[in-house]
């Protein structure tokens, strides 16, 4: 039986395999090198198989012949298992293979016992991560709802985000109790050191309008660390203004504890309910209430399940 989505797929994967070998010894990561001095930058696409919009970024950047005029540039696609796996009739199960490739970010799971696909792959990764200092990590969302910037709770990351300029929100979170990011790995996360990272997101998994969106957000987060030819700005970034960021900082994510959750209404994303404790959902026979006035709801869950975030309750800063 078909599973395809209620919005259609209107997004589907390119051949990403020309950029299989590399040049950096790992499998679709390639770096290329200025030769002069500057920062380690790094745009990297698949962390989840079904987010199509980053390889569409990456195979962009590559065909445009990108090249950093100081510092270095790595670019690459991570989880290229899952994304060969996609089906346009069940477009949603190329997520992962195993297990979610953003959740395996620290290192106790990294340096563990453990095997998957998706942990093979993240310490074949490992590698090319460590030396970065400065990521974008390209994602999409389950479902129609905004573009955003994830930043972490970090100041760093915030400056990253609004140096970027857009998308207009910038979202301040931990990340998931199920285990860490990418962008919440070793340097990204630690307050002494300058490393930053941040993941946008770049609206509905399977809408055409998301690869521009990666594309544009690749060209602002080399734009603001002078990384490219001001030429090559001027030949794709798109000039048009962009909104005033707005920053909402998460206090609280709730994880699902049961097999029953569901929400008390649709919320398609960043709806602010006016009024503390107001009811938004029920886990099991468990009440769950906004947790302050003018409750900011980011990122509700397409397929509500037990260990994943439900929702992520913010407030504007």
């Amino acid at each position: 039986m078909s599973k395809k989505p209620q919005h259609g797929v209107h997004l589907f994967p390119v051949d990403i395999t020309p950029w299989k070998k590399g040049n950096t010894g790992i499998d679709y990561v390639t770096t290329f090198d200025s030769g002069v001095a500057g920062p380690h930058l790094m745009i990297n696409a698949l962390t989840h198989g079904n987010e199509l919009c980053g390889a569409h970024a990456l195979k962009f950047l590559f065909e445009n012949a990108v090249r950093p005029v100081r510092g270095k540039l790595t670019l690459s696609f991570a989880n290229v298992g899952a994304y060969e796996s996609f089906d346009a009739e069940d477009p949603y199960a190329s997520r992962f293979l195993d297990e979610d490739s953003n959740r395996l970010w620290n290192e106790t799971t990294l340096d563990g016992e453990r095997q998957s696909r998706e942990l093979a792959r993240a310490r074949a990764l490992r590698p090319a991560v460590d030396p970065i200092d400065h990521m974008l990590d390209i994602h999409s969302t389950e479902l129609p709802q905004a573009p955003m910037l994830l930043a972490g709770i970090r100041a760093k990351g915030r400056a990253l985000a609004e140096g970027i300029g857009a998308p207009r929100h910038v979202v301040m979170d931990a990340g998931h109790a199920a285990g860490k990011r990418i962008r919440d790995y070793a340097q990204f996360d630690d307050p002494t050191r300058d490393n930053a990272s941040v993941l946008v997101e770049c609206g509905y998994h399977f809408y055409a309008e998301a690869a521009d969106i990666a594309i544009q957000t690749s060209l602002r987060f080399l734009r603001h660390f002078d990384a490219v030819a001001p030429a090559f700005l001027e030949a794709h970034l798109d000039p048009a203004p962009v909104e005033d960021q707005l920053v909402i900082e998460v206090e609280g994510p709730i994880t699902i504890e049961t097999d029953h959750f569901r929400f008390a209404r649709t919320f398609e994303g960043f709806e602010v309910v006016p009024q503390k404790g107001t009811l938004i959902g029920h886990d099991g026979d468990r009440e769950v209430r906004t947790l302050f006035d003018d409750c900011v709801m980011v990122m509700p869950s397409r397929e509500p399940l037990k260990g994943k975030t439900a929702v992520r309750l913010g407030r504007i800063v």
